[in-house]
């Protein structure tokens, strides 16, 4: 009697669980899905993107690391490289503190584009388990995750010759080819999750 209790209580437990990918996004593997309210109100599915190549970028704009890429256009140079009709760039912020207003002014200040989309339970970051801010992902047009990791491999910001990871992932998808560098180690500062009450 007691087993047929803990088996229903489990099951309770189960149900009542926000549905999440069983794993962790991981490089070779489907992408989890989601769907994330940007910063104008505007809701954005993996899903809808499929067919297109999907770079998710995680970002928080208190972060040294981050400024950094941005005052030195390393985000927005990158993006511009892409043709917007085969590749699609989503910003993903889960930092707990921040908010839709927040978030809109920082997106004017620095002048681009693309969606920032808003995480702050960091559901979705820890889906990914996304650690650093900047860290990158690359999906192609199956939703297969190709590459994770570092924007480059320049983590000081000192080298005169980069290597710039995604641009090098979405410019082999595109071609047909394989990523020839599908991981590396992200760097930054760390997600600013929501601390557990």
């Amino acid at each position: 009697m007691k087993q047929v209790f803990k088996a229903l209580a489990l099951t309770v437990a189960f149900v009542g669980a926000p549905v999440l990918a069983e794993t962790p996004a991981k490089v070779g593997a489907e992408a989890p899905a989601f769907t994330l309210k940007d910063e104008a109100g505007k809701a954005h599915s993996l899903s809808e993107y499929k067919g297109k190549v999907v770079v998710l970028e995680w970002t928080n704009s208190e972060c040294p690391f981050v400024k950094r890429h941005y005052e030195a256009k390393t985000m927005q140079t990158t993006q511009k490289g892409f043709d917007a009709k085969k590749v699609v760039w989503l910003t993903v912020d889960s930092t707990s503190t921040h908010d839709a207003k927040a978030v809109a002014e920082w997106k004017k200040k620095e002048g681009f584009s693309q969606p920032v989309l808003l995480d702050t339970d960091g559901t979705v970051g820890k889906t990914y388990a996304a650690k650093t801010t900047p860290h990158m992902y690359v999906i192609d047009g199956q939703g297969v995750v190709r590459y994770a990791g570092a924007i480059d491999d320049d983590p000081r910001g000192k080298g005169t010759v980069k290597t710039n990871y995604v641009k090098t992932a979405v410019d082999a998808l595109l071609a047909g080819q394989q990523v020839p560098t599908a991981t590396s180690e992200p760097y930054g500062c760390s997600v600013k999750y929501k601390n557990k009450s």
